[in-house]
């Protein structure tokens, strides 16, 4: 049960509130009395069922989208890492051109069989 109004605040806690109702403030929801009302509310509160009044009809920022590391293909993470191997070993015959040829052949034998993650990944 740790969302229990009985358990005891936080410094954190309040202060995450008290941010909160700044934001709400800058956003023109509460007015500067107000405000100041529910910040000695928000430091005096003991608990947290004293905290959930001060922000229960104020609407819930939205949360930012996270990022997204940009998908890299691994045939091309595969041959960078053969030309570099290549390179540090004296760069005489290419021979990355075998493996580098196999897998590209390999992938466009198979290009759309595969299903696409968004068929077999849902996202909430």
């Amino acid at each position: 049960m740790p969302d229990s109004p009985e358990l005891l605040a936080s410094d954190s806690e309040r202060e995450r509130a008290a941010e909160s109702l700044r934001a709400h403030a800058a956003d023109g929801r509460l007015d500067h009395d107000e405000l100041e009302e529910r910040l000695g509310r928000a430091y005096g509160a003991r608990t947290r069922g004293e905290l959930a009044p001060l922000l229960a009809d104020l609407p819930v920022p939205a949360q930012p989208e996270p990022r997204r590391l940009p998908q890299i293909s691994p045939l091309i993470a595969i041959s960078v890492m053969l030309i570099v191997i290549w390179a540090v070993s004296g760069m005489g015959y290419f021979w990355p051109m075998w493996p580098i040829g196999a897998m590209a052949l390999g992938g466009l034998k198979h290009r759309g069989r595969c299903m696409p993650a968004s068929r077999y990944l849902r996202t909430p």
